[in-house]
């Protein structure tokens, strides 16, 4: 297999920087963790919302669900999760380094295969639904899974749930973290890049391009479908886990099922950076994530103006975004050719030029 020397160089800064960035910047520690759960956002979006075509406005269920799987697992491993969660604390907590690490990776594990359950069993559902309809129904989800959580006693309900303290020093506490999201985002890109790469892209950009024909053709959309929602609620899953573990504390409405601020982020990453695209969602879940960090810094009061002023030019002026545009203007550089003479021909099917000629 030949090895392109761009792309190894490009691989090898990103890890490089990846790796060195809390070092450089060890005041910016969380911000940057948070922007690898960013951009794992937007590529698991772009799964069924860029390559699919289907533009789900629920994924965020994922996050809480795998998020409170982690932590029932988490906890229910050496307390009464019911127990641990009471008003009063009516159990004296206490976990080892062995227990929190334990529970720790066991909880991102069960969090990920839970989340797949969830995936399959609400697909069944929501995949008799096209379009708008589709959107509006995962969103009922998500918004729907937030007020049981709020209700549900056992996990502390609208009080929330506090997560097993971190048996180590503050700044270690941080790095650790911050590789979690990293690695995670990391393994993200590289197994959706190998998944687009095989008969799997193909068919679910068949999807998105005409689902008749394409079930005409013979493909099992409904299981494609399936498996792509399966493989965003996975590695959504597993990055609740994560990030409540790094929070230190979960709630419903706010952190766990945020739809009005990580629901809606997720979409316009993908948007920004040019959906249906391997690199897209990360160029677009970076620059978004210093937006939002500038504006939520320099203009608190008029950051949701400034967000939505962005929303609205994305949608009006810039369809396509950043790769979208990046590929129209220089295709060449990514090995699209285009036949000029059929370009040329291509205006004039409809016979449109040939009536011009004929009535002069």
């Amino acid at each position: 297999m030949k090895i392109d020397p761009a792309k190894l160089a490009l691989y090898g800064g990103i890890l490089v920087i990846g790796l060195l960035a809390p070092i450089m910047f060890p005041n910016y520690t969380l911000q940057l963790a948070v922007l690898w759960v960013m951009i794992l956002f937007a590529l698991t979006w772009d799964v069924m919302g860029g390559q699919m075509g289907y533009n789900s406005l629920g994924n965020i269920f994922f996050f809480g669900a795998g998020m409170y799987a982690s932590a029932i697992v988490q906890i229910g491993l050496y307390y009464d999760v019911g127990l641990y969660t009471a008003a009063r604390g009516a159990v004296k907590v206490s976990f080892t380094s062995d227990q929190y690490y334990t529970g720790l990776f066991l909880g991102i594990i069960a969090a990920g295969l839970v989340c797949i359950v969830f995936a399959v069993m609400l697909g069944w559902v929501v995949f008799g639904l096209r379009g708008p309809y589709f959107a509006i129904g995962t969103l009922g989800v998500a918004l729907a899974a937030g007020e049981l959580v709020a209700s549900w006693g056992y996990v502390g309900g609208g009080g929330g749930i506090s997560m097993p303290v971190y048996p180590g020093e503050p700044d270690d506490r941080s790095i650790f973290f911050y590789l979690l999201c990293f690695v995670l985002a990391v393994f993200t890109f590289l197994v959706l890049r190998r998944v687009y790469s095989g008969r799997f892209g193909l068919a679910v950009n068949a999807i998105r391009d005409d689902e008749e024909k394409a079930e005409a053709m013979g493909l099992h959309t409904k299981r494609y479908k399936t498996v792509g929602w399966s493989i965003s609620a996975f590695f959504l899953g597993m990055s609740g886990a994560v990030f409540g573990n790094m929070i230190g504390f979960i709630e419903p409405l706010e952190v766990a099922f945020p739809t009005v601020t990580f629901g809606i982020f997720m979409v316009v990453m993908s948007l920004l950076g040019g959906k249906g695209t391997l690199w897209g969602p990360v160029i677009g879940a970076t620059l978004f994530h210093a937006f939002k960090e500038i504006t939520w810094t320099y203009m608190l009061g008029w950051q949701w103006v400034a967000l939505g002023t962005l929303i609205v030019v994305l949608v009006v002026f810039f369809q396509q975004g950043i790769m979208g545009w990046v590929m129209e203007k220089w295709p060449e550089k990514f090995g699209i050719v285009i036949d000029e003479e059929a370009a040329a021909v291509a205006p004039d099917l409809d016979g449109s030029a040939a009536r011009r000629e004929a009535a002069k």
